[in-house]
């Protein structure tokens, strides 16, 4: 059975200067560590580069037995437990693309109960192998932390199913575990609207959560929208926008794999060093591409959405959205990757005119996106008829190609309910409900449209209502 820990402020203090160097907590970074040192469950929303990694690291280093780090990006994971063992900290992470010895090396550490952090996706959670060794009665589970928990709304319902599983995670392993254990779970952010915050408590079932909410407001960060009449107009804007910010670090987001190589490649002939960067390439490939862009050996990377979560470089001075991002919560993720160190920094969207004569693109991508929507809820509505009543998921993915996807977008429309991570039960009788996405893509819309000041529509965006009244940040398009 394991309790909250006894650690007094001062040890808590003292080890945190110890480990990281700072002399004291930002707020609310210490209410935060007491929260989960006391073993509450808690969702947290706090603007990127707050410092929201330590606030869960430092209460798993400081109680004996393990927490666990459910992350989105192997990039992400890599960088928090490379910083973990350079202070040398009992800290490893699992993923597909590690090394067979260095993943037995980790499960046997596991086993020995030798970590106090261990970082893993939703996928390897719910792999047979860990999943197995998790459930040991000996092994004392304090928490299970879920970082960049917007995740779990972006992608839970498409294609990262495992996502929607997780909330049967925490009943499974206690039944496994002596009488009277706790574990806790906490949510992390940089971005999640009223309903995305309501879906994260919801799907992972927060009991009575503490909640801790800043707003996304960033008074040295300029966001501005440009039109693009022509597709030719748009990379000739982008090309005027990078010659007057020339010796600058930067990013530029794409929508797709290929727009990232397209671009890339006429960048290049335009005589600028610089390097595609998405989910298709690999391990060593990222790696390399990070690396160079860390150093300072190019000043820019052309990326899709997959490049920047955890990845801390102070001084980008500018991101350039390409293409618009469909949601809100990606757009406020990504230009959140600028101006960390406090200094002036542009966020560029590049949209297409109004009507979508002269440049359809745009319009092509948003309707290709509301099409895959909605041709994933028409699968998982005909799909609900041919399921029995209760079952198991891998049965269910080897009989049918897209039976993850259709399982997760029928508990996200509360037509299913998890057993337990592997066993789903049909609750018959309830109607299929829209999906978020498509309510996030029109508000989207509204906010590149906006001629109101554009932090004020962030802010009413994310729910903080009241310090949105009458707000002027004085320094995005709109206000200038």
């Amino acid at each position: 059975m394991n309790h909250p820990t006894n650690t007094s402020w001062q040890e808590v203090r003292a080890a945190f200067q110890k480990i990281w160097g700072y002399d004291d907590f930002r707020s609310p970074q210490g209410e935060i560590v007491r929260s989960l040192l006391a073993q509450k469950d808690a969702l947290i929303i706090m603007p990127t580069g707050g410092g929201k990694s330590i606030c869960f690291q430092l209460p798993a280093l400081l109680q004996k037995g393990l927490t666990l780090v459910v992350s989105p990006l192997v990039a992400l994971m890599e960088n928090q437990v490379q910083e973990l063992l350079q202070c040398q900290q009992k800290a490893a992470l699992l993923h597909s693309e590690l090394p067979s010895h260095q993943r037995r090396a980790t499960l046997q550490a596991l086993e020995r109960q030798q970590l106090r952090l261990l970082y893993l996706s939703p996928e390897t959670l719910l792999s047979a192998p860990v999943w197995e060794r998790l459930r040991h009665p000996q092994l004392q589970i304090n928490g299970l932390i879920l970082d960049e928990a917007h995740c779990l709304v972006q992608w839970g319902d498409s294609f990262r199913p495992a996502y929607r599983r997780l909330g049967a995670v925490r009943p499974a392993l206690l039944k496994s575990k002596p009488p009277g254990t706790k574990i806790s779970i906490a949510a992390f952010t940089a971005t999640a609207d009223p309903p995305a915050q309501k879906t994260i408590q919801t799907v992972l079932q927060l009991q009575q959560p503490e909640v801790f909410r800043l707003n996304p407001y960033r008074p040295n960060l300029h966001p501005s929208v440009r039109i693009a009449w022509t597709p030719r107009g748009r990379k000739q804007q982008l090309l005027k926008f990078i010659q007057n910010r020339s010796q600058q670090t930067g990013l530029i987001y794409v929508r797709t794999r290929k727009d990232s190589e397209n671009l890339t490649a006429w960048l290049a002939e335009m005589g600028y060093a610089t390097a595609s960067y998405h989910a298709g390439l690999g391990a060593v490939e990222r790696r390399a591409v990070e690396a160079s862009w860390l150093s300072g050996k190019i000043p820019f990377v052309v990326c899709t959405c997959a490049f920047g979560m955890g990845i801390n470089k102070p001084d980008v001075r500018w991101v350039v959205h390409f293409h618009a991002p469909h949601l809100m919560s990606e757009y406020v993720q990504e230009i959140g990757r600028a101006g960390r160190d406090g200094k002036p920094a542009q966020a560029l969207t590049l949209v297409s005119e109004p009507t979508g004569w002269l440049d359809p693109e745009d319009k092509q991508r948003q309707q290709f996106f509301h099409e895959q929507m909605r041709s994933q809820q028409q699968i998982a509505q005909q799909l609900v008829k041919k399921l029995p009543p209760q079952g198991e998921v891998n049965a269910v993915t080897r009989q049918f190609p897209d039976g993850a996807t259709a399982l997760a977008l029928l508990h996200s429309s509360g037509q299913l309910n998890w057993l337990d991570p592997f066993h789903y039960m049909i609750n018959s009788g309830v109607k299929n409900q829209p999906p978020m996405q498509q309510h996030a893509a029109e508000q989207m819309n509204r906010y590149l449209t906006t001629k109101k000041c554009r932090w004020q529509f962030l802010l009413n965006a994310f729910g903080f209502g009241q310090e949105a009244a009458n707000w002027h940040c004085g320094h995005c398009d709109n206000c200038r």
